[in-house]
């Protein structure tokens, strides 16, 4: 259990020095288009539980479920769970030596709670450790509340320089790429999605 935690503490300490001091106090705004990009898999869902722990390589870890009800990217489906592991414990942990272990997300991660529901912007899983978490940290996790998604930071710079071929959208698409704040959950979710089926990006659609 000592090695254990010893190597829990080295992980710990490179993960947060691998997020510059900048970035994890005030996190660079990414837009809709650079959430999208750099997302593996984007869901959407009911978080249904939310644990943690310190696995058999001492990496403290939350071990997240979401009860998916729609994915327009990657290989989830609606009426499927998705089970990810985040960096860190979701609070300091007292150890059999009485010691206690304050290995927790970093700043900047997305928090997780059961009952929520979410639009997840779902990066690649770490190719070592398996972990994963939303593309632009906690910019990428939406809470979705009365019919309406906005992240920890109320969107700010979701939409900032963001240009799309005018022809493809409607014109409640237009006034949200206008907007600021919490937006409408179904015409964010429909724009992502058709910009994700449509390959936007790649063809210079979006940018």
């Amino acid at each position: 259990m000592m090695k254990l935690c010893a190597r829990a503490l080295a992980c710990a300490i490179v993960m947060a020095a691998a997020i510059a001091p900048a970035e994890a106090t005030s996190l660079r705004p990414r837009n809709i288009v650079e959430l999208i990009g750099d997302s593996q898999m984007i869901l959407a869902g009911r978080v249904e539980s939310v644990t943690d722990g310190i696995d058999a390589n001492g990496t403290p870890y939350t071990e997240v479920t979401i009860a998916v009800s729609e994915a327009v990217k990657g290989k989830a489906y609606g009426g499927s769970t998705y089970t990810f592991r985040q960096f860190g414990l979701l609070k300091p942990r007292k150890m059999p030596n009485g010691k206690t272990f304050i290995a927790m997300s970093p700043e900047g991660f997305p928090r997780w709670a059961a009952g929520e529901t979410v639009v997840a912007f779902m990066t690649k899983p770490a190719t070592r450790t398996g972990l994963q978490t939303t593309a632009g940290l906690a910019q990428g996790k939406l809470n979705m509340l009365n019919g309406r998604v906005m992240n920890e930071f109320s969107n700010r710079g979701m939409f900032d320089g963001v240009q799309i071929d005018a022809a493809l959208l409607s014109d409640k698409e237009r006034e949200m790429l206008k907007s600021q704040g919490a937006v409408d959950a179904a015409t964010f979710v429909g724009l992502v999605g058709r910009a994700v089926n449509g390959n936007w990006i790649a063809r210079g659609k979006m940018r």
